[in-house]
């Protein structure tokens, strides 16, 4: 029997705990300030918060590229002789990432590519569940473990309030009025994925801990999230009294298990300091 090891890129924000468990090969995407290259999972994201602040300028982004993704399997194999992969990538609607992906494999015999069309908490979860039916069916065949995988991609559900409309500015996602009203208001946007693209839906006005617990019921009345399991989202800043919160919130409708997920540096590029969000499998 052939052993099965899944992969995906840092932008799913996986836990590292979790990554270890489950031998979940993690390939770094890739963070660029002052003109210098870092790898993300491997920057501070504090540093991107300093970086901000000295300068008023996000970071920018860029994809795992064809060469990494060629690299990054050839080490799978070495170290895993003889396995089939099955790689659940960041969205294709949001980075080229899934495509190079795609270049690279073409190298390879028994590679598997998934779009898991989320990010961050969203991609974190489908990546966990695939983990969780190959730890309960370790002789599945690969073909019905990825039918298993594309089944549950449309019933991953991501939705959060960036900390920082500022960065949201900075980095182009609304205009100069719309973040000063946003400011003076004390609007807070919330962004969910739909159909693998990042949306702005509803706003909330107030302070960050009432608006926290408006989406997570608005987003528990909106889907039939699972309850045996429910992530949520911070990027770093965000209150410990929100958090306490949050958990209060999700145990009072039912959730058996509450993991909490740092955002790294790709959320926190876009998202800024003191962000939450949620995500889970719908039923």
């Amino acid at each position: 029997m052939r052993r099965i090891i899944l992969s995906t890129e840092s932008g799913a924000d996986l836990p590292g705990d979790l990554a270890e468990k489950y031998d979940i090969q993690v390939v770094p995407m890739h963070i660029i300030m002052d003109g210098k290259d870092y790898l993300d999972g491997y920057l501070p994201v504090q540093d991107i918060y300093d970086y901000y602040g000295r300068t008023k300028k996000i970071p920018s982004t860029t994809s795992t590229n064809a060469h990494e993704y060629q690299e990054f399997f050839a080490n799978i194999r070495e170290n895993f002789p003889d396995c089939i992969i099955v790689h659940i990538g960041y969205t294709s609607k949001a980075s080229s990432s899934f495509q190079n992906a795609v270049i690279a494999a073409e190298e390879f015999e028994d590679i598997f590519l998934i779009d898991a069309l989320n990010v961050t908490g969203g991609l974190a979860a489908v990546v966990l569940y695939a983990a969780k039916v190959l730890k309960k069916e370790p002789g599945i065949e690969p073909e019905h473990l990825v039918e298993k995988i594309e089944a549950i991609v449309p019933k991953s559900r991501l939705a959060f309030i960036p900390g920082s409309l500022e960065f949201l500015k900075a980095g182009g996602r609304v205009s100069n009025m719309a973040s000063l009203i946003g400011t003076m208001l004390k609007i807070k946007p919330c962004i969910e994925l739909k159909d693998g693209k990042l949306m702005s839906t509803k706003k909330y006005r107030g302070k960050m801990s009432g608006a926290t617990e408006k989406l997570l019921i608005d987003y528990l009345n909106e889907f039939n999230i699972d309850r045996k399991q429910l992530y949520f989202i911070y990027s770093k800043g965000l209150d410990e009294k929100i958090k306490q919160r949050m958990n209060e919130v999700g145990k009072e409708n039912g959730f058996h298990n509450i993991r909490w997920i740092q955002a790294g540096g790709m959320i926190s590029t876009h998202s800024g300091a003191g962000g939450f969000g949620v995500a889970g499998l719908e039923q």
